[in-house]
């Protein structure tokens, strides 16, 4: 699967979302306390049980978190290459912020042609990176306000 597949819920999804989430939560919580490898799923009205590794079932648990709160949901293959502007998109940035960091081998991409294609699994890494050098900075900032007193300890 080299494709984006996008999911936008509709009013009553997102409700039907909610219900579930509620119990796909209470099921993670017994299922963490026997740490299995994989989860077996009844679907009403089937004769049959499926049985899926535990990340599925938690990755399933996430997208209907997002569904629940209206959100929509990309499932992206690490695989897939972007467009520049499918990645920009991903990033919130503008295209042109994205091809500076392209140019400037923030992110890895090859060359189609006269085209940059972003692999899926780059763009995340970046993203990882970016998100902890944040973290990072807030942290420094957090810790110098303390010992300026500005900021108690809680």
């Amino acid at each position: 699967m080299n494709s984006l597949a996008e999911l936008n819920p509709l009013a009553r999804e997102a409700e039907l979302a909610r219900v579930a989430l509620v119990q796909i939560r209470a099921a993670q919580e017994v299922l963490a306390l026997g740490e299995s490898d994989s989860v077996t799923i009844t679907v009403q009205g089937a004769a049959q049980q499926i049985e899926v590794p535990s990340s599925v079932f938690d990755l399933i648990g996430a997208v209907l978190g997002k569904m629940s709160a209206g959100e929509g949901v990309t499932l992206i293959p690490s695989n897939a290459e972007l467009t520049t502007q499918q990645a920009a998109d991903m990033l919130n940035v503008s295209r042109p912020f994205l091809i500076g960091l392209l140019e400037s081998n923030e992110i890895e991409y090859r060359k189609v042609g006269s085209h940059r294609r972003v692999l899926a699994v780059s763009l995340m890494s970046y993203l990882k990176r970016d998100n902890e050098s944040r973290r990072q900075v807030v942290d420094e900032l957090i810790a110098l306000d303390q010992e300026r007193g500005f900021v108690r300890d809680q």
